[in-house]
Order: C-alpha cells, then structure tokens, then sequence
C-alpha cells in the first residue's frame, strides 16, 4: 500500500525534475546565445546597413500599431478610473493614475508585447526558415559567423528602436487620458496636464525605458534562438514561431515583475 502510494509522487517529482533540467538548459543556452550577440556588437566591421533595415522593420513599421493601442488603451483607462473615480469626487486625479500607469507599466510592457508578436515571430520565421533550407550551414562554410551576421544587426536595431516606440507610446497613452478627461468628464485641458505632469519624475521614464531594454534583450534572442533550432520542414518553423512569441510573452511578463519590485520596492 505504502508503495503504491508513493509511485505518483515519485513520478510526479521525476516529471518537475525534467522540466527544471530542460527549464536550465534553455535558459544556459540563451545566456550563450546573448553573450555571443552581445560581443559581436564590439567586433568591426560593422554592418550598419543591415542594421539601419532591422531598424525600418522593426521600428517605422510598428509605429502605426503601437500608436493606435496606446491611445486607445490610455483612454480606456482614463474611463475605467472614472468609474471609481466619480464615486469618491476624486476626478481630478484621473490624470496622475493615467500618466503613472501609462509611463511605469502600461507603455513599456505593451510595446514588448506588440513587437514580441510582431517582429519577434517575423525573425524567428525568417531564421527559421534559413535553417530548414541550410542557408544557416551554408554560412558557416563561407567562414561566416551567423550569430555577427543575423543575430547582431537585429540585436543593435532593437535595442535602438524599443526605448523610441515606449516614448511614443507613453506620449499616446497619456494622451488618449487627456482626450477623454477633458472632453467626456470636462476637466480643464490646464488641469489635466498639471495633474499629469505633477507626479511623474525622472524615475518612473528612466525605469520605463530601461525595462523597455531588457525586453528588447528578450525578444530578440528569445526569437533568434527559436529561429536558429527550428527543423522539420514548414512545420518545424511554424512550431518554433510560435515557441519564440509565447516565450517572449512569457519572459517579459516576468521580467516586468521582477524590475518593478527592484525599482520600487528594492532600490529606492
């Protein structure tokens, strides 16, 4: 009886073992991974002209949609806090509830998340698919490395490009609040931007566009590693596709978890 018992726990603990052993793995070889990349940004010559079309591709490409969400989550945000608001005559302080949710969490985690989806699953497709039909090999027998070649122009051009579309996405959020603050509850357009402005300091941009760093870090290694191990035809690189945007989804929820307890809990 006592054995029969204790086989599911020892199955289950041989199971979480697995994982944890797998969970390492993928975590040491994305480390490589990134310090690989990351080395490479050192070593000349610099490939500048990739770099300025991973930058078209991710930025000027993604402003339209970044630009649309941000306004329209700011002002869903703006009704949702007038809501409560209202109930306690504290309207006034719609404004600071938008421009701090807006520049600490909302701009940066939501610009991650847009360009994870869009761009993230964009170079794990093409990676993808230059491994399934060996361009990746054929690269390595040029004496090319392909961590300098694919890795590190996308790497530099979203570093550059995710703390630009965050500012342009606090700025519209923000704005969508003060669209809805003073048209639909008449707060006083001076008012509002006071308000706004009011409670904000250096700290709460800094952490924003920091935060906006690491997660540029994130999404393009965790997309770049999922494109270079893909196989299996068509199916393996929709397969890992999809593994790099729920990773990066993943990764970034936790690592906006992690950096806002160390900015405002942690490091005061």
């Amino acid at each position: 009886m006592g054995a029969r018992l204790l086989a599911p726990l020892v199955q289950t603990a041989a199971i979480a073992g697995a994982w944890l052993v797998a969970l390492t793995e993928y975590a040491g070889q994305l480390g490589v991974l990134l310090a690989q990349a990351v080395g490479g940004c050192f070593v000349k010559p610099k490939r500048w002209r990739l770099v300025l079309y991973e930058l078209w591709k991710i930025g000027a490409q993604s402003w339209l949609i970044v630009a649309l969400c941000s306004l329209f989550i700011g002002m869903v945000l703006a009704l949702q806090s007038a809501y409560q608001m209202k109930r306690l005559a504290a309207e006034i302080y719609i404004a600071s509830l938008v421009s701090l949710s807006v520049v600490r969490e909302i701009g940066p985690v939501m610009t991650a998340l847009i360009v994870a989806g869009r761009v993230g699953s964009a170079i794990a497709a093409e990676l993808g698919t230059m491994k399934v039909t060996e361009q990746i090999d054929a690269l390595v027998t040029l004496a090319t490395d392909p961590v300098r070649f694919l890795v590190v122009p996308r790497l530099v051009a979203t570093l550059v490009a995710m703390p630009l579309l965050t500012l342009w996405a606090d700025g519209l959020g923000v704005l969508g609040g003060f669209l809805i603050g003073t048209v639909k509850l008449g707060i006083l357009p001076s008012v509002y931007w006071k308000m706004t402005t009011l409670p904000l300091v250096f700290k709460d941009l800094s952490s924003g566009l920091l935060k906006s760093g690491i997660f540029a870090l994130i999404i393009c290694i965790v997309s770049c590693f999922e494109g270079f191990r893909a196989e299996g035809g068509a199916e393996g690189v929709g397969r890992a596709t999809t593994t790099a945007v729920v990773s990066s989804f993943m990764f970034i929820i936790a690592a906006d978890c992690l950096f806002t307890a160390i900015f405002y809990f942690v490091w005061r």
